[in-house]
């Protein structure tokens, strides 16, 4: 019988990241450093909002751009943040999280062949969802030496008459790096030169340590040319709510809104009330989450850096980005000893793109206890290795 499996998705390489989840859960007595989520339960006063949704019997569908509670919530969110406005009724997208978003974004933008500029390390699907969105992913490094910001330069370099937008994700997943102004800037000039769009996921905006988030649309002049997208998981310690959020302008909200409405009908309903209360009183926790994430972002980069695997200081998201050049060893055979012989997972760093091959990407939103064991496994590991 013919195979019925597309072409393209043939074409996808799986996740990077997924062998090591798959291999850890096998295993007995594993610190896992892997995984990018929050350690904390949902605030009790935002998860009393879904369940009195639930009770209250508001269980059907939402406005397809999801309820006007929620965008307004939203809008006014960013005024406060960042003293940018948009109008709830046709400039906000309320979506299933981040991951709907940027696939909204790319498919409301692209024709086949478009391409899109990747700026990697980033989160193993974006590249992915170019492809999906039937683009063409062009990949733009950013290394160590720049902070993994990624230059103007390196943007420009890259650019052919089929290049439509430039994709970034700071504060940045794996690296924890967040763009400065300066870095910010040359990508804006960029975008202008060439008449591009950008595509901001800023899913971390409110973990962020010792600097200030800056929103890419309240940039001079970007406004009218970046789609950012945003949500719930992060912050708000919100993953499974499925919350996320689009603002664009009108033209673009409403191409994907087009999408969104046969793809998804509506963001789950009970989620949206929840979201609306966390951004209306989420503020203190958001504090103290990151507070806490902050202690221990400090606690690991100074046990990685004390172990001889330099690492620089991430200043956003909750990952550190070591290098383990020290160990002569690949970053895949680094996670993999390190994995079967200390019980400890980790993910290599070229899992998310070629310039981050010899680091590996180890997680902080765990507990303080599991950060201190991984540290003792993995000191442990380099009295042989190092």
């Amino acid at each position: 019988m013919r195979s019925y499996v597309s072409q393209s998705v043939q074409n996808l390489q799986p996740s990077g990241i997924r062998r090591y989840f798959d291999i850890a859960a096998t295993m007995d007595d594993v610190v896992t450093l892997g995984i990018g989520e929050p350690n904390f339960v949902t605030p009790e006063h935002i998860m009393q909002k879904g369940v009195e949704s639930i009770l209250t019997g508001h269980t059907a569908y939402t406005s397809n751009s999801g309820t006007l509670e929620l965008r307004r919530g939203i809008a006014d969110y960013i005024q406060r943040l960042y003293g940018l406005e948009y109008d709830p009724e046709c400039e906000v997208l309320v979506t299933v999280g981040v991951s709907e978003a940027l696939w909204l974004a790319l498919k409301a933008i692209l024709d086949p062949g478009d391409e899109v500029l990747v700026v990697q390390p980033c989160f193993v699907a974006n590249a992915a969802a170019v492809e999906m969105a039937g683009g063409v992913p062009v990949v733009v490094d950013a290394y160590v030496g720049e902070e993994f910001q990624v230059t103007g330069e390196a943007l420009e370099a890259a650019i052919t008459s089929r290049t439509k937008a430039i994709l970034i994700s700071y504060p940045n997943n794996p690296t924890g790096a967040v763009l400065e102004r300066e870095y910010m800037l040359q990508i804006a000039a960029v975008a202008e030169k060439y008449d591009l769009l950008v595509l901001s996921d800023e899913i971390y905006e409110r973990l962020v340590y010792g600097v200030e988030h800056v929103n890419f649309a309240s940039l001079p002049n970007m406004r009218e040319r970046t789609i950012v997208m945003s949500g719930m998981s992060k912050s708000f310690a919100m993953t499974g709510w499925r919350i996320g959020y689009v603002t664009a302008p009108y033209p673009l909200v409403d191409a994907m809104r087009k999408l969104h409405q046969y793809l998804i009908m509506s963001a789950p309903t009970m989620g949206q009330a929840a979201a609306l209360e966390a951004l209306n009183n989420g503020d203190a926790a958001v504090e103290y989450m990151r507070g806490q994430y902050d202690s221990r972002r400090r606690l690991i980069v100074d046990g990685f850096n004390e172990l001889g695997l330099t690492c620089f200081e991430p200043r956003g998201a909750f990952y550190a980005f070591p290098s383990i050049a020290a160990t002569g060893m690949s970053d895949a055979e680094f996670c993999d000893r390190l994995l079967m012989e200390s019980r400890v997972a980790v993910v290599p760093g070229s899992a998310f793109g070629r310039s981050g091959a010899g680091f590996v990407r180890a997680s902080y939103a765990t507990s303080t206890e599991n950060i201190m064991a991984a540290l003792d496994r993995i000191a442990d590991f380099m009295r042989v290795y190092g």
